[in-house]
């Protein structure tokens, strides 16, 4: 997997690229920074497979973001993908699109 980082301001947009799975995953979440950070969005038009380690970066991040009062959105979901995430009930934890 690889990543494209833009910040604006307090908005942060990381725009996936690949499979977000157990070996991509770690890494990207020991990369991931949110410092001043006060809207995360990730843009997924680029993922078709996320696996369990995948969604424990978007948790994380949710998690983050809710203990500094900010805002996260998941935008550009494959269907596949959105599929997961609404099986494992992250539909009503998250913004996703």
């Amino acid at each position: 997997m690889e990543y494209e980082k833009k910040q604006e301001g307090d908005t942060l947009t990381y725009l996936l690229h690949g499979r977000l799975d157990m070996n991509t995953s770690p890494q990207f979440l020991a990369e991931m920074k949110l410092n001043g950070v006060k809207h995360l969005i990730f843009d997924l038009a680029d993922v078709d497979y996320i696996f369990s380690a995948g969604l424990r970066v978007f948790l994380q991040a949710q998690k983050d973001m809710n203990e500094r009062g900010g805002t996260m959105k998941i935008i550009h979901t494959q269907s596949q993908v959105k599929e997961i995430f609404n099986i494992v009930g992250f539909g009503s934890l998250m913004d996703i699109s």
